[in-house]
């Protein structure tokens, strides 16, 4: 299905526009550094226009991405940081198999149960979780019950790698419960088996660094979704792109767009 086109009616070209977004997601830079940047090329560009770029398009970018991911195996290693929100702490549950692909995140004000039960489940439905050969969950689950999702996962992991965090361990029971993992599914309370997912949380301290935090729990969740995506593709999750090819990333991108590399 073609998408329609995201550059109607705006008023900088839409390479220009991708370019921004891409830079901004990619690199340690705020909008004003950008601003500086398009001036050297001779553009006049807002840090306010660059702004409403990334959060209008970097929910689009991973929208059109999602399908285009590869398979991450069956091993999730889940952890929390912290991010600030108007000068609050908030947390931002992200997880990656054990090969450090990034399998899924959750922006969560709470640190609880519940908190963690959400993102599990949002989890589960990525893309990127659909591990070659493993068993679908319809198969693994007989009965699910009225709290299971109606459209299910195609795969569930075979282990999940936690910290002492209390929450995860009831969670995990109350999923099972529910239908939605099934019991075989392991759960490891071994905090130097995470060291995986709390390195890889370094590229997105970078990234927030300069900018001082958000303002809003949406407009911190709309550049956290480019963030991670942007991530994603530079560690070579795209099929038919890999680590470290700078210039098949951009025309992908492009090409996700139907913009000209």
């Amino acid at each position: 299905m073609s998408h329609p086109n995201p550059f109607k009616w705006r008023h900088f070209e839409a390479e220009i526009i991708l370019l921004c977004v891409r830079w901004y997601l990619r690199y340690s830079l705020n909008y004003r550094d950008l601003e500086e940047m398009m001036r050297e090329r001779g553009l006049h560009v807002d840090h306010t226009t660059i702004y409403r770029w990334v959060q209008g398009y970097a929910p689009e970018l991973d929208k059109r991405c999602r399908p285009h991911l590869k398979a991450c195996n069956d091993s999730w290693k889940v952890d929390e940081t912290y991010l600030k929100v108007r000068k609050t702490w908030i947390y931002l549950y992200r997880a990656v198999d054990s090969k450090g692909n990034t399998l899924e995140f959750l922006l969560s004000p709470t640190r609880d149960a519940e908190a963690a039960k959400r993102f599990f489940v949002k989890a589960l439905h990525s893309p990127a979780c659909s591990a070659p050969g493993a068993r679908p969950v319809e198969e693994q689950v007989e009965e699910p019950t009225a709290l299971a999702d109606p459209n299910p996962t195609k795969s569930a992991p075979r282990v999940i790698n936690v910290d002492k965090n209390a929450a995860y361990p009831k969670a995990i029971a109350d999923l099972k419960a529910a239908g939605i993992l099934p019991e075989r599914v392991e759960l490891r309370q071994v905090k130097y088996l995470n060291n995986l997912v709390e390195q890889d949380h370094r590229f997105l301290k970078r990234l927030v660094k300069p900018g001082m935090g958000f303002f809003s729990m949406e407009t911190a969740g709309r550049t956290l979704q480019g963030y991670e995506v942007m991530n994603m593709i530079r560690k070579g999750q795209v099929r038919g792109v890999d680590k470290g090819d700078i210039t098949g990333q951009v025309t992908f991108i492009a090409d996700l767009f139907g913009v000209a590399a």
